[in-house]
């Protein structure tokens, strides 16, 4: 199912947004996968369905901390 975090980081965001949002979940991704890293996932994703689904996945989950981030700052 796809939300609209995953919609905007679908649709060009820059590369100053993306470099922030992948900071936000980085360290969990590596965290939750040891023997893996954000960098490889990355990689992957390009040629891999798998992992190009889970790099979306994990990127709503950043997009959706980003959200909540600035909703707590206003």
């Amino acid at each position: 199912m796809r939300t609209d975090s995953c919609q905007q980081w679908d649709s060009g965001s820059s590369t100053e947004d993306r470099t922030y949002l992948e900071s936000l979940i980085k360290e969990d991704f590596e965290r939750c996968h040891p023997d893996d890293t954000f960098e490889d996932l990355k990689r992957r994703a390009s040629f891999s369905k798998e992992d190009k689904g889970l790099l979306r996945d994990w990127m709503a989950v950043a997009a959706a901390r980003a959200a909540a981030a600035s909703t707590a700052k206003a």
